[in-house]
């Protein structure tokens, strides 16, 4: 495992679209599935990742507690299931429903959806404003599995209120960390290196 931060995409940036797969229901998610929503989330997650396991429960929360807002949820998963077969399809199907996952829970094959997002470490959260413009990148709380800090979900929460309220995201974001993606091998990004 090795420790990684995101890559702090540049604030404003257009979301990439995509199609992926939903694990729990096979239905196709794009962006245009959000489309009604002001606010879009994406979280690249895997079930096997001690940083995930940490806040799983919070990720759940917020689902749940965002039910019935205005915002989008997806989780995508993209480790490569032939090295960490614990972040194959089915078991993330098997975390979705042990979860409550309240959201489509994606699986990304190609990993083309992580590089488009610059994705790097699980969790990474990648939150975009009505016109899918991305207004927070960075990390769910000072939280890490090893620190004795209680999961909140502080600073996205933030962040997302912020969105739903029409109110400016704080430009002080730290960024997430957590185990690297699992790239293929020889398909890892220029940005990863």
């Amino acid at each position: 495992m090795a420790l990684t931060p995101s890559t702090m995409l540049a604030l404003c940036t257009k979301a990439p679209d995509f199609q992926l797969p939903d694990v729990l229901s096979n239905e196709k998610i794009s962006l245009a599935t959000f489309a009604d929503k002001k606010a879009l989330l994406l979280m690249f997650i895997c079930r096997h990742c001690p940083f995930v396991k940490h806040i799983k429960d919070e990720l759940a929360q917020i689902g749940k507690d965002y039910k019935d807002r205005s915002l989008g949820i997806v989780a995508i998963s993209t480790n490569d299931v032939e090295n960490y077969p614990d972040d194959a399809p089915e078991k993330l199907k098997e975390m979705a429903l042990e979860l409550g996952f309240t959201f489509p829970f994606c699986y990304d094959e190609t990993q083309e959806v992580a590089k488009a997002y610059t994705a790097a470490c699980t969790p990474d959260f990648f939150l975009f404003d009505r016109h899918r413009e991305l207004v927070y990148r960075g990390q769910l709380d000072d939280s890490r599995p090893s620190n004795g800090t209680p999961v909140t979900g502080k600073d996205l929460r933030a962040a997302i209120d912020a969105v739903l309220n029409d109110r400016p995201v704080s430009q002080e974001q730290k960024p997430s960390v957590g185990c690297n993606i699992k790239w293929k091998a020889g398909n890892a990004p220029s940005y990863y290196n």
